[in-house]
């Protein structure tokens, strides 16, 4: 950032009085301005033991398979934001079991929020930002051809606590260490 949003002058990048972090401060107005993380909420929707993925009709990721799931917008909550996105992405609705999942990424400030669902009457679509949706079982997955870390580690927590016959939450820390940018999603 280097200009301010309420003035249009010069910010500097400084710790302000009675706070402990680098915030852009305004020059002349001294307004502060504060980032902070952007909420992904999706779902892990299913039919009878198959789980709906669509594949990327938008990058990042363009052609990889996901979980439903997008930013969260103002004014929503996070069920509301999941529903939305499965929605828009897989033309599909849901009965909601629960929240699921949530990955923290702070290096690139984004939180993931996943809820487990049941596709209403088996239906869905293709959205505008998918070129395709369908129904995979656990041995069909395209596990090569998934989009993000967060979605990988959601499907294998998925199975496993399927296969154990209880779902628990999962919170989970990732780093940008052990998920370098490439063709395919580390699993570790």
């Amino acid at each position: 950032m280097k200009f301010c949003s309420q003035c249009g002058s010069k910010v500097s990048l400084r710790i302000p009085e009675g706070d402990t972090r680098e915030r852009h401060v305004c020059d002349s107005c001294g307004f502060i301005h504060y980032f902070n993380p952007r909420i992904i909420a999706g779902t892990v929707p299913t039919v009878g033991s198959k789980v709906l993925l669509c594949r990327r009709a938008i990058e990042p990721r363009k052609g990889y398979w996901t979980l439903p799931a997008g930013f969260m917008e103002n004014g929503e909550t996070t069920q509301e934001a999941a529903l939305r996105e499965t929605w828009e992405e897989a033309e599909a609705k849901l009965n909601l079991d629960g929240l699921y999942s949530l990955f923290n990424l702070p290096h690139i400030n984004q939180v993931y929020i996943f809820f487990r669902g049941e596709v209403i009457d088996g239906e869905f679509g293709v959205g505008e930002e998918s070129l395709e949706t369908q129904l995979f079982e656990e041995h069909e997955i395209p596990w090569d051809s998934l989009a993000f870390p967060t979605i990988y580690k959601t499907l294998k927590h998925f199975y496993a606590d399927r296969e154990a016959g209880e779902f628990q939450v999962r919170i989970e820390d990732i780093d940008a260490f052990r998920h370098k940018r490439s063709n395919t999603v580390d699993p570790d």
